[in-house]
């Protein structure tokens, strides 16, 4: 199954981190970044993509993968 992620917050060192952490359990950045700003904060948002066995269910815990 292929499965789909994004993943958005502050563009911080915890989000670079966060995004790092998913590539080396296998997922894959998809499309470029997004960026935009809240009026006080920058905010970043990256998708990704992963081929996982299994069948896709509503209860996957994408974290886990």
């Amino acid at each position: 199954m292929k499965l789909y992620r994004l993943i958005t917050g502050p563009d911080d060192a915890n989000f670079c981190f966060r995004v790092t952490e998913a590539l080396n359990k296998g997922w894959e950045l998809h499309g470029a970044p997004t960026l935009t700003h809240d009026g006080k904060t920058a905010i970043a948002g990256q998708a990704l993509l992963k081929e996982a066995e299994g069948i896709f269910t509503s209860d996957i815990d994408f974290h886990n993968l």
